[in-house]
């Protein structure tokens, strides 16, 4: 029964893009930055690639964010154009519950792979972002949720450093932990 349930929820279109108010600042550039900052989903990804990227070493650390925002941006520009791509709204809130898991399990995939499945993720964020962006202002929306994104994944390298610089790789395991969580509380919800 609980798995009928979480597979219905996953199935409801409005559970991953619901962002209530994001055009209501103002600006476009404003919108298009507050709006990873607001949704749940989104912020808990975008800190995840970066806290998954401070877990490895080499070309990883760049890779991993890179890969998912410049995927994103493809996402975004297929969302402004009104492409319909399935399952977007699932493969979103599987993002937060697969990255959560793959940092709680201290994962390290090949960097293709890990990539691939980043840049899957990157795509459907980035639709949900660019289905809201010719009604919030094309580019400068745009510019504002690339921009957000990057910063969050920022923050999410610099957790990891830290946890790591004081020798807590514990810690960015529970962080992971608490993303998965997070994941599941949105399908749940």
């Amino acid at each position: 029964m609980r798995l009928k349930l979480a597979l219905a929820a996953l199935l409801l279109p409005s559970m991953a893009l619901a962002h209530t108010g994001v055009g209501a600042h103002g600006s476009p550039f404003v919108a298009g930055l507050l709006h990873p900052l607001l949704g749940p989903d989104h912020l808990l990804t975008m800190v995840a690639v970066g806290i998954f990227a401070a877990m490895t070493d080499g070309q990883a650390r760049w890779a991993y964010p890179a890969s998912f925002v410049a995927a994103m941006v493809v996402g975004g520009l297929l969302g402004f154009g009104g492409a319909a791509l399935p399952v977007i709204e699932p493969t979103i809130l599987a993002s937060v519950i697969v990255l959560g898991l793959a940092i709680a399990l201290a994962l390290r995939p090949p960097l293709p792979l890990a990539c691939a499945a980043i840049a899957v993720f990157g795509v459907a964020h980035g639709y949900g972002h660019g289905l809201e962006g010719p009604d919030l202002g094309g580019l400068p929306y745009a510019a504002g949720f690339v921009i957000a994104t990057t910063c969050l994944h920022a923050l999410g390298l610099a957790l990891g450093f830290t946890a790591g610089a004081f020798g807590r790789p514990a810690l960015v395991r529970a962080l992971g932990v608490l993303t998965t969580l997070g994941g599941l509380y949105l399908v749940a919800g």
